[in-house]
């Protein structure tokens, strides 16, 4: 049973593209999406290898070092081997930016979203205090707060999709306890801190979903041929990836050190973690080209 629980969120600043390892009908590199919502997500395994990398960078250690085998595990069939201390869920989607007609871009989330969120903070042991509106949003209604910096004349327009606006005190309660709690701190992110209130959407679920399956960034790659300075033969292909701005979040777990050798307590496991607060890592593919930094919050404990 763990012992010690956190919850990370992770704020996107470039695109991020952990690909899901087959071609779908329209991309050839989609990324990685759950099975039933669709929604997008990072998969925990490949969170879990993202953070063993930065540890070991971090802390200036080779990836087998007794250090890192002492809070990741030691893998191995027989002989000398054990499960790892820490323990990372899959990083879920929260908020989605989406184009705007007012305000440049609008944060849209759904009831589900949150619903799902506020189970997973329940899972760590740090409850939520906010509540959600009563009911379901029609699906041509967005809940906006008291001062929406996204809605004009009463019509909330996203992409080609018109939404009538209806303020809610649960949506400013929502956004304020985010820009507190989930954004990274710091004059960094002041402005982004400042406008959450103005630019949260909660949108009817089918909503939400379509703007997580058609809302993403796609890139175009191609390879040039070094001689012929032209497209090499079949070297065109298409990369999808979570937009920047996004905000995904994943609980964070541990239990004592397994490997009969350490007496390292989960609470102490976890505190080697603490490097993580306020810094940022690299998700994903494409690291050479400044894809996937996100800023990472830790929150509880």
């Amino acid at each position: 049973m763990f012992k010690a629980r956190r919850l990370l969120f992770f704020y996107v600043e470039t695109p991020l593209h952990v690909g899901a390892g087959r071609a779908s009908a329209n991309v050839d590199l989609p990324i990685q999406r759950e099975r039933v919502t669709q929604y997008p997500m990072v998969q925990a395994s490949s969170l879990k290898g993202a953070l063993r990398a930065e540890f070991c960078q971090t802390y200036g250690l080779k990836d087998n070092s007794p250090e890192v085998e002492a809070v990741f595990g030691k893998a191995g069939g027989t002989g000398d081997n054990w499960a790892g201390a820490v323990s990372t869920g899959d990083a879920r989607i929260l908020l989605f930016p989406v184009r705007s007609l007012a305000g440049v871009f609008a944060w849209v989330t759904s009831l589900h979203a949150l619903e799902s969120f506020r189970r997973a903070a329940d899972l760590v042991g740090q409850p939520i205090s906010w509540t959600l509106p009563q009911g379901m949003p029609d699906t041509n209604t967005a809940w906006v707060g008291s001062k929406p910096q996204v809605s004009a004349q009463g019509k909330v327009v996203l992409e080609e999709f018109s939404f009538n606006a209806q303020p809610k005190a649960e949506v400013d309660a929502i956004a304020k306890w985010l820009a507190e709690h989930a954004l990274p701190q710091g004059a960094a992110f002041q402005y982004w801190r400042d406008t959450l209130p103005a630019r949260l959407c909660i949108l009817h679920e089918d909503a939400f979903r379509d703007f997580c399956l058609y809302g993403t960034e796609v890139q175009t790659h191609i390879r040039i041929d070094p001689d012929k300075k032209t497209v090499a033969e079949g070297a065109l292909w298409t990369a999808e990836s979570l937009p920047a701005d996004s905000l995904l979040y994943a609980p964070l777990m541990a239990m004592d050190v397994r490997n009969g050798k350490d007496s390292k307590n989960a609470d102490a496991v976890l505190k080697e973690f603490d490097f993580l607060q306020g810094g940022h890592i690299q998700l994903g593919g494409d690291e050479t080209t400044g894809q996937g930094w996100v800023a990472v919050k830790v929150y509880g404990g």
